[in-house]
């Protein structure tokens, strides 16, 4: 009878060898199956093996004990580990070491666990003295275990021993800790020991395999650790992805000066450039890089100490980019001379980078542009449009660091990550000052406007997570010295104390005093490129939210075409508009109001006219007058006696007048057509400014497409009798000024009623448009104004996915949405349907638009390269209903 075989959960790598591929995330995480494709590769990569994502996941739906026959497995690999190394685990005469590490199927630098040198004890530290002649290196290595060990594993506060570390130091009179000699470090091992005891209650593990199944579990429990929990939360990563666990032979870049670690990109990060981007240190350990323990060296010193191994390593990096077809992070060690690879996968950069890095890679023939356009989050192009530092402006630079992330910010200076959450809850701006960030610093990180440290290089911790964020970033400032107890940092003789304003320059790595102009940035030649691209591959339209020729002119240099929304009572908040408004809604009859709108006809007008004239042949749907009136009212007693003395009537009157109107609850209230139907004469006004602007651009051979917008539409009868009142003012106004031109008529669907109907309600609309925020807020029921102190748990408890105000609620919104679209054009084959809800600007959101067919989306006009390039996306991925002719917008 066959044995039978349970579910693999452990894949082997090394030997050139390797069971797993590149293609295998899902399963080995990026790390994982990065290792395996290197192996494939015939790359130097140590033996190793990695757990699966499957397994972690088990682990935690057990209780946290492992699935059955996956510690089995781990012993099995272990032993075709030790024959690829020539060496055994724990053996007292030739030990072989191994180091666990996390890897999950997206990159998460820093938010989960690594624990080194994994199988020393007594006997394997004789062992590794007799085998290496260096016993530095060996209690250099133990020392290293037990602070991992104890502050991984078994979660004691890692400073217990790194203030034992620098108390030696200090006592030694020495800054460096490659200064320590081998006496000392045995010594300090030993007071390791008795540390990890004080803080655990237990003696520091002897036994190899108990080391390596504690580490293992850590490792998994760190998916689950606080910074992990948030940075995922942060980057929309789910939860039950799981982590992968890597356990590799120990490879020693600390076995003196021809040995040495890096990390490097294959191209810049920050600007894209071609050219290797790397750093490394001689005689260290990989996590003195990355944790940005010590400032790392240019690549080019390893050129010139060991340029053997820096000759392996450019061919190496420039093959595995070939291979990917796609700029990479990778790690590297090398013992004695000899080169291994650690990591690759694929690098983070900026948004300037990978713009550039994707039109270079399509002009070297790596890439096609289908994939340049699908390989660009779109809300990294966020980043494109950051503020800079106004070089005209006046600044008083106090220090350079290394420029880890450009951009600009300014701020108020805080000093832990938790007083940056605080300020942010305030809304204040702040930077963050550390001497160097960990990852649990990843909220305070988030929440800064930017980010300094006096140590690490241009792979830190800091600069990975900033650059991935779009977050301003300066590393490795070495001329401040930060008191990070009493709150303040010194430059020189000058004291910066927490609450004064900082401008950090992450283009430059310039720190400065005070608060410097930012402005906005100009558009570069590679992003001109790039959305061609884009709107060669994108089906969909997307207009812009605007209310202002300003706003509209700012979209339409982002490439909106038109305007999907222009919200007619942004105008009215003018301060020299506000009193006719009031006037208006205080009136006592038509009339009264009629004399009030009137002074409003002209200053409605010449809106439209600057909007027409940016707008220049592009539709442009103007939404009439919305919102309930109570939010046009004064709010004190001295602005209704102002405005009292102004229309010249007794102030109780009005106050009477006002306390009328007021609504218990104003959103399901008296505002939309409602207004328009019982107040006809407001949405007249508005009809004829917009028709008189239409009318006087026409002859000046303007060409205009207006399309006005009924809003909160819930009965067909609704729509019927705005539209006759609608076309009976635009009709008028072409008689009087002797012109024909092009508008149509149409509405907002944002009550699940106007969904239901909409068969009906199409009969008398040239157009639909969803109003998302609303028809989410009437079909959950729910505030926009109040949910806010619910909604948040109920994402953290998984009620729901997202907030349903960012990210469009597909199973039901969504469902709606289909609903009125598929009703509303089985009465208007050709009926035009768009969004412009905030949603239309969310790329999730413009994925399902697409879906279902929809013309266009409408955004703010900072989200429209995004929405163009989420709309394309939506089209390469095959998706959608859409032909491949372009939809009209």
């Amino acid at each position: 009878m066959a044995k039978k075989v349970g579910k693999k959960y452990v894949y082997f790598f090394g030997g050139g060898k390797a069971d797993g591929k590149g293609d295998m995330k899902d399963l080995l995480g990026g790390k994982g199956a990065g290792l395996a494709e290197m192996t494939n590769l015939n790359i130097p990569v140590p033996s190793g093996f990695t757990i699966t994502t499957e397994a972690c996941n088990a682990f935690f739906k057990a209780g946290k004990k492992h699935p059955p026959g996956m510690w089995e497995q781990v012993l099995e690999n272990l032993k075709k580990v030790e024959k690829a190394m020539g060496m055994k685990f724990g053996d007292p005469v030739n030990p072989l070491l191994v180091s666990v590490r996390s890897g999950a199927k997206f990159s998460m630098p820093g938010m989960m666990d690594t624990v080194l040198n994994l199988g020393l004890n007594e006997a394997t530290i004789n062992a590794l003295i007799r085998k290496t002649g260096n016993e530095r290196f060996v209690y250099d290595a133990y020392r290293r275990l037990i602070t991992m060990f104890g502050s991984i594993v078994m979660g004691m506060d890692r400073q217990r021993f790194e203030h034992a570390l620098e108390e030696l130091k200090d006592r030694k009179g020495v800054k460096l800790d490659t200064e320590i000699n081998a006496e000392d470090l045995q010594a300090l091992v030993e007071e390791y020991k008795i540390i990890y005891k004080r803080g655990t209650g237990e003696e520091f593990p002897t036994d190899p395999i108990e080391q390596l199944k504690k580490a293992i579990n850590a490792v998994f429990g760190s998916w689950f650790g606080d910074r992990a929990v948030k940075y995922r939360k942060l980057n929309e990563i789910p939860d039950n992805l799981g982590t992968a666990c890597n356990i590799q032979s120990m490879v020693y870049g600390n076995l003196g000066d021809n040995s040495g670690t890096g990390v490097g990109f294959t191209r810049d990060p920050s600007t894209g450039k071609r050219a290797f981007f790397a750093e490394c240190l001689i005689n260290a350990q990989g996590e003195d890089v990355v944790a940005g323990i010590r400032t790392p060296l240019k690549i080019e010193e390893l050129k010139k100490r060991l340029p053997k191994a820096y000759k392996e390593l450019e061919g190496i990096y420039k093959k595995l980019e070939r291979h990917y077809g796609d700029m990479l992070d990778i790690e590297f060690t090398i013992q004695e001379g000899k080169l291994y690879m650690l990591q690759t996968r694929v690098g983070k950069r900026t948004a300037a980078a990978a713009l550039r890095i994707a039109i270079d890679m399509v002009k070297e023939k790596l890439i096609d542009k289908k994939t340049a356009v699908l390989r660009i989050d779109p809300q990294q192009l966020d980043q494109l449009l950051h503020p800079t530092i106004d070089p005209k402006a006046p600044v008083k630079v106090l220090a350079k660091g290394l420029p880890a992330s450009p951009g600009a910010a300014v701020g108020k200076v805080v000093f832990t990550a938790e007083d940056a959450e605080r300020a942010a809850e305030k809304g204040e701006k702040v930077i963050l000052v550390r001497t160097e960030t960990s990852p649990e610093d990843i909220g305070g990180m988030n929440a800064a406007q930017g980010i300094l440290t006096a140590r690490g290089g241009m792979t830190s911790h800091a600069a990975v997570v900033a650059r991935g964020m779009g977050k301003c970033c300066i590393a490795g400032c070495g001329a401040i010295n930060i008191n990070e107890v009493q709150k303040y940092f010194t430059v020189n003789d000058l004291v910066v104390k927490e609450g004064d304003s900082l401008t950090l320059n992450g283009t430059t790595g310039e720190v400065m005093l005070g608060k410097a102009q930012l402005i906005t940035p100009e558009l570069t030649a590679d992003f001109g490129i790039f959305m061609k691209w884009v709107d060669e591959f994108r089906k969909i339209g997307v207009r812009t939210n605007a209310d202002t020729p300003h706003d509209s002119e700012v979209a339409r240099r982002f490439g909106a075409e038109g305007i999907g929304l222009c919200r007619t009572e942004h105008m009215f908040f003018d301060p020299e508009r506000i009193s006719a408004v009031r006037e208006m809604i205080l009136a006592d009859d038509t009339e009264g109001r009629k004399k009030a709108l009137k002074k409003l006809l002209p200053m409605q007008k010449s809106d439209f006219i600057g909007i027409f004239k940016v707008m220049k042949g592009l539709p442009v749907t103007i939404r009439l007058l919305d919102p309930p009136l109570h939010e046009f009212l004064p709010h004190t007693d001295q602005e209704l006696k102002t405005l009292a003395s102004s229309m010249d009537v007794p102030f109780e009157k009005l106050r009477a007048r006002n306390k009328a109107l007021h609504e218990f609850n104003p959103m399901l209230g008296h505002r939309g057509c409602r207004l328009g139907i019982t107040y006809p004469e407001i949405y007249e006004m508005q009809v004829q400014a917009i028709m008189e602007a239409v009318c006087e651009l026409s002859k000046k051979k303007i060409r205009v497409i207006p399309e006005i917008m009924i809003p909160l539409v819930g009965h067909v009868k609704e729509l019927q009798m705005m539209r006759e009142l609608t076309v009976n003012i635009a009709e008028k106004v072409q008689r009087e000024y002797r012109r024909k031109v092009h508008y149509a008529v149409g509405t907002m669907i944002e009550l699940p009623r106007a969904v239901i109907t909409s068969d009906e309600i199409a009969a008398y609309a040239d157009f639909f448009s969803f109003g998302t925020n609303d028809l989410t807020q009437t079909a959950f029921g729910l505030s926009r104004d109040d949910a806010g102190r619910f909604l948040p748990y109920y994402v953290e408890k998984g009620i729901l996915e997202n907030d349903p105000f960012i990210t469009l609620d597909q199973a039901g919104i969504g469902a709606l949405l289909k609903i009125g679209v598929d009703k509303g054009r089985k009465v208007r084959k050709n009926l035009k349907i768009g969004i412009c809800g905030e949603h239309g600007g969310d790329p999730k959101s413009i994925d399902f638009c697409h879906k279902i067919g929809l013309d266009y989306v409408s955004c703010s006009p900072y989200r429209v390269p995004i929405a163009r390039l989420a709309a394309a996306q939506s089209s390469l991925r095959g998706k959608g209903k859409q032909d491949l002719s372009k939809s009209t917008v």
